[in-house]
């Protein structure tokens, strides 16, 4: 009878540890893919980032006097290139938005430059980024959330605080202009 128990005994210590063990790699599983999903953002974000001293470039050659402007988004890719962090980077990306809806202004103003070769490809380029930054952005806020159910939830929440696992910023936009894609819209000559 006592070994009946002492078998029972084990058998449920084993289930226990399995059951934790399969929560620990639950919660890993989650933290990696957030660090996958914001990885995909930070390469959107680059790409991005290339992007923008070639429009820069090509609208300075029709536009010279606007030199504010230039300047300003010239900074703003330079401080979204530094930021780090979720926060950091989401308000750094936001002004960075700003300030290439106010080149894309400037731009507005010369026919010719909307006629050129060289520089139609950029706008593409760059609305198409957008898009692939938004899709990424959703992909990792729903990794976050789900992560973030994870570390919150019972019985989990009690093994997420023993290792230490914390909870995932969103990227979040604060101001709803930002929210939106850059509007790239050239009138044919």
């Amino acid at each position: 009878m006592a070994a009946i128990v002492a078998l029972a005994i084990l058998a449920l210590l084993a289930l226990a540890i399995v059951w934790i063990v399969g929560l620990y790699n639950g919660l890993v599983r989650m933290r990696n893919a957030v660090r996958n999903a914001w990885s995909q953002i930070d390469v959107q974000l680059k790409r991005r980032h290339d992007l923008i001293p070639n429009l820069v470039e090509t609208v300075k050659g029709y536009a010279s006097h606007e030199k504010t402007t230039f300047e300003t988004v010239t900074r703003a890719r330079a401080q979204a290139m530094q930021a780090r962090g979720v926060e950091d980077q989401a308000r750094a990306e936001q002004e960075l938005s700003g300030a290439l809806g106010r080149l894309m202004v400037v731009v507005e103003q010369y026919p010719a430059l909307q006629a050129n070769q060289n520089f139609l490809a950029l706008p593409e380029e760059l609305s198409s980024t957008e898009n692939r930054i938004g899709f990424s952005r959703q992909f990792y806020n729903d990794s976050v959330m789900q992560f973030n159910n994870k570390v919150q939830s019972v019985p989990s929440n009690v093994l997420a605080g023993m290792f230490d696992f914390k909870t995932e910023p969103f990227f979040v936009l604060e101001e709803p202009a930002a929210r939106e894609v850059p509007q790239v819209k050239f009138s044919q000559p």
